[in-house]
């Protein structure tokens, strides 16, 4: 069977959650010692975490945070303040578990998986590395495509595949994460052309470029959109023409999430990047989807709003790597910790609120 055939066939295993378990977790909630809706949109979360998964009640035994790494050919046009070996560096610092994922996953509880979809630069062997290596790196999308539609079922089969395997140790519940310099200039392209908002209106200064550099990082992806027309209706367009390889590879973590009822625990700007092409793939995906957080960066208010997300968290952060997942991922467990622990009016013998 051939990669488009292939994934035509995992995408009908995504249907939408029963809805009826949502509403009965609500009324578990309302009956737990407290006034109705007083613990707010941890109650939310606790419901939506029983009706996208299934379970009541739900678990986050196993959480994992997929960090997936790729450069990308646009850095050509000078659209990042970092140089491009910055990916391969911050790859092996993830690996001695020195980055700020590594520090906020293990507050959380959470394991991180780090893989290698499409890194320039040579990178040593290492046990906890995956490698599912695209390319090195994807081509310049200002001067066409960046990358096949081959390459682009590739990535997200890579990244179903990585959920696939995790399923093994008891996954569930998953955040998403990247590194890729250059990265939030692919991510404003998607968005652009998916949420159908001006590129100069979600094109943010990334890594701390200049006000030069920021009207040139626009006129680049400006051009490369005019160039590669990418249809805004068709993901696996879009992703080919203007997107990355660890933007694909988080599609395919997102969408293998969704057909196994796994909570999927959106990062920031770019993770939330992949999830529009996950949607714009099958739009059921929607409803498995958490947004940890609210990024600084400006596109990140445009693919909320497009997907009717509203995040848990509003730091003012911008860092990717999944971060602002692994902070949600407290949030997570504080939820379903009310839902487990606290008891009922009828189980402490404590008066209920009079009619």
């Amino acid at each position: 069977m051939d990669r488009l055939a292939s994934l035509s066939t995992r995408l009908e295993r995504i249907v939408p959650p029963d809805s009826s378990l949502g509403v009965r977790a609500q009324a578990h909630l309302d009956q737990l010692t407290k006034p109705q809706g007083s613990l707010g949109r941890l109650e939310e979360l606790a419901s939506k975490l029983v009706e996208m998964s299934g379970k009541e009640p739900p678990t986050a035994n196993r959480p994992v945070i997929f960090t997936l790494a790729g450069d990308h050919g646009v850095v050509a046009e000078g659209v990042s303040a970092y140089p491009q070996i910055v990916t391969a560096q911050m790859v092996e610092n993830f690996l001695r578990g020195g980055a700020g994922i590594n520090v906020l996953a293990r507050h959380a509880g959470a394991r991180v998986v780090v893989a290698d979809f499409g890194v320039a630069n040579p990178l040593p062997s290492h046990p906890d590395l995956v490698v599912k290596k695209v390319a090195p790196g994807t081509q310049n999308f200002a001067r066409g495509p960046a990358m096949s539609l081959d390459q682009a079922l590739e990535a997200i089969d890579a990244g179903w595949d990585l959920v696939e395997g995790e399923r093994s140790r008891g996954l569930d519940l998953i955040g998403t994460g990247e590194m890729g310099i250059g990265n939030t200039t692919p991510a404003s392209a998607i968005t652009a052309v998916i949420t159908g908002a001006p590129v100069e209106s979600v094109t943010g200064k990334g890594t701390g470029i200049d006000e030069v550099a920021l009207q040139k990082k626009a006129a680049t992806i400006r051009q490369g959109i005019e160039l590669n027309q990418p249809d805004p209706r068709d993901g696996l367009d879009v992703l080919a023409k203007v997107g990355g390889f660890e933007i694909g590879g988080l599609a395919g973590v997102i969408l293998a999430g969704a057909a196994h009822r796994i909570p999927v625990v959106v990062d920031g700007f770019i993770a939330a990047s992949a999830a529009l092409i996950a949607v714009t793939l099958k739009p059921e995906v929607g409803h498995f989807l958490i947004a940890s957080h609210r990024s600084a960066e400006p596109g990140h208010d445009a693919i909320l709003r497009h997907l009717g997300l509203t995040p848990y968290l509003d730091l003012r952060m911008r860092l990717g790597e999944g971060t602002g997942a692994a902070l949600a991922f407290t949030l997570i467990r504080a939820a379903i910790r009310i839902y487990t622990e606290m008891a009922t009016f009828k189980s402490a013998g404590v008066s209920e609120k009079q009619e």
